[in-house]
């Protein structure tokens, strides 16, 4: 999980008690999985336990109060009412995060285009100016109909583009490519009513205490890091077999 170099918004000084407490319970597994020194290092990675079963995160209901199921979400997938939703906080300068949308990703998209899972994507722009302004390139997109199409653009061939990748003026030419609209991408990438999304976007995952990217939050469940697609897959089963 890549670190930053360097709430929802409230009014004024005052941050909903429901917020702090997703904060805090989001901080504390992101501790225990950082300093707990008795995990074997394969659990840790999300990998195989020594019993040889897959270490799943426990369910946190709260943490499911971040989830949108906004039907007019552009950078999201799969039905609004599906049983499970996969909340991902990431960033376009994150190598994990290019890496984990490649390798995983298309198996989530798998899910959802099954109606069995709902994916919301949250850029939280750690990495200053060139993520944020890829951030509302690909919610440009997105009101055009190709937020995914952008998004895997970007991360193409589970790489991150440089910086200097991410100027205004690349960013266009990747419109172009892509066959959008590229006056109307260039007016709503720069459009206030875009800056603000995304601005809030990225305000919300600092005031749930996001320090890293990828972060998840999968049915309940705080998964830190582009674990392997079996802790992805192995949370989806279980929640649609306790639904059934």
């Amino acid at each position: 999980m890549t670190e930053p170099k360097t709430s929802r918004k409230a009014s004024g000084w005052l941050v909903p008690a429901g917020i702090l407490l997703i904060a805090a319970l989001l901080l504390a597994l992101v501790v225990l999985q950082v300093r707990d020194q008795t995990t074997p290092p394969a659990a840790e990675a999300g990998g195989e336990t020594m019993d040889g079963l897959t270490a799943v995160p426990p369910e946190r209901p709260e943490l499911k109060e971040i989830e949108r199921r906004d039907p007019d979400d552009v950078e999201a997938a799969g039905p609004e009412d599906a049983p499970v939703a996969l909340v991902v906080f990431s960033d376009y300068q994150c190598p994990f995060c290019a890496k984990w949308s490649q390798d995983t990703l298309p198996e989530m998209m798998e899910y959802a285009e099954a109606g069995d899972l709902r994916i919301e994507w949250r850029d939280i722009n750690m990495y200053g100016e060139p993520s944020e302004r890829a951030a509302r390139a690909a919610h440009a997109a997105g009101l055009q109909g190709q937020y995914w199409e952008f998004h895997d653009a970007l991360y193409a061939g589970g790489e991150h583009r440089p910086a200097d990748q991410l100027t205004d003026e690349a960013l266009q030419d990747l419109a172009g490519q892509l066959g959008l609209d590229v006056d109307r991408f260039v007016a709503d990438m720069g459009s206030a009513a875009v800056r603000e999304q995304v601005e809030k976007t990225a305000q919300e995952g600092r005031d749930l205490g996001v320090t890293g990217t990828p972060s998840f939050i999968l049915d309940g469940r705080a998964v830190v890091g582009a674990q392997p697609s079996s802790v992805f897959t192995d949370i989806i089963e279980n929640a649609l077999s306790e639904k059934d």
